[in-house]
């Protein structure tokens, strides 16, 4: 039997980053609980998951004897920090609360657009006219999605024709998390995937244990939230981006990067049993045209040549 390529492992072990990753929507729902019934909250959640990898991360640094990042390092790593570790989570943990992870999906699909987008802006990387017809036919349909979705009677109300206010807490996730990924980009050559997810969550720590501390929940808490908040801390926030940098490294960013197109559509299958949602047309018509518009608009991200602005 033949040894598997890098490549090919570079695919499963992107694979396996994405299935972690998109599981993130319905186990932060369940961790948070609904507006009806709530469970922990969102700034429990946002602190007791990164001070979960803090921890993890800072007894990976000691194992392999990490040297601390240079001070032109830690602009990026607290930008980071900034967008992945607070931004991120809090603002889709309240988003989560008042729409279905499934709903969420469709919205945060656009997060690999934003990130190519960020790119462009932060790294003054120069992208085609067509990338950037892309990114606002996507962003289009997801305000299209959503002013659809405010439309729609809901309980018996009407929910009014607009974004809603979930909806912007969602978009400005996919912000703040575009912003950290390009940020922990810029320095990922010089530290090394692994460690720069895991110098931001240590860097992280001064702030979310005391803020574990004092969010604690004063009310029970059922068992599968716990159970949520274990996952995202230990996956989501940490070991899921062992999987996806390693897999980037061992398979090539350009081929390895498409499996991500996958997520919403885990995200929105895994909703069903995990928070017993149902699959609706609608939502998984715009997730197929969205994530269309992201491959197509990956294609066209780099100008030819590698042109720089």
């Amino acid at each position: 039997m033949k040894h598997m390529s890098d490549e090919t492992k570079g695919l499963w072990l992107g694979l396996l980053g994405v299935l972690i990753f998109a599981l993130t929507l319905p186990m932060t729902r369940l961790a948070t609980g609904t507006t009806e019934a709530p469970q922990l909250s969102p700034w429990f959640v946002t602190f007791g998951r990164a001070a979960l990898a803090g921890v993890l991360s800072a007894a990976y640094l000691l194992a392999v004897r990490a040297p601390w990042p240079q001070a032109s390092q830690r602009g990026s790593l607290y930008l980071s920090l900034a967008g992945n570790v607070i931004g991120y989570p809090l603002l889709l943990g309240w988003a989560l609360r008042s729409v279905t992870a499934s709903h969420a999906a469709v919205i945060t699909a656009l997060l690999p657009l934003a990130t190519a987008a960020a790119a462009a802006w932060l790294m003054h990387q120069r992208a085609r006219m067509g990338f950037w017809v892309f990114a606002a036919l996507g962003s289009a349909l997801v305000a299209v999605y959503s002013v659809l979705r405010a439309a729609q009677i809901e309980n018996g109300v009407e929910s009014g024709f607009g974004l809603t206010w979930a909806d912007t807490l969602l978009l400005g996730a996919v912000l703040t998390a575009a912003l950290g990924y390009v940020a922990g980009a810029k320095v990922t050559a010089s530290l090394g995937a692994e460690k720069v997810i895991s110098w931001v969550c240590v860097m992280a720590l001064p702030i979310t244990l005391p803020g574990t501390w004092l969010t604690w929940p004063e009310h029970s808490i059922a068992y599968t939230s716990w159970l949520a908040l274990l996952y995202v801390g230990v996956f989501s926030m940490w070991a899921g981006f062992f999987a996806w940098f390693r897999g980037l490294s061992l398979g090539g960013p350009l081929r390895v990067s498409q499996t991500q197109l996958l997520q919403p559509f885990i995200s929105i299958l895994a909703a069903i049993p995990l928070l017993g949602e149902s699959l609706d047309s609608m939502t998984l018509g715009f997730a197929l045209l969205v994530v269309a518009t992201v491959f197509m608009g990956r294609r066209m991200a780099n100008a030819p040549n590698g042109g720089r602005a």
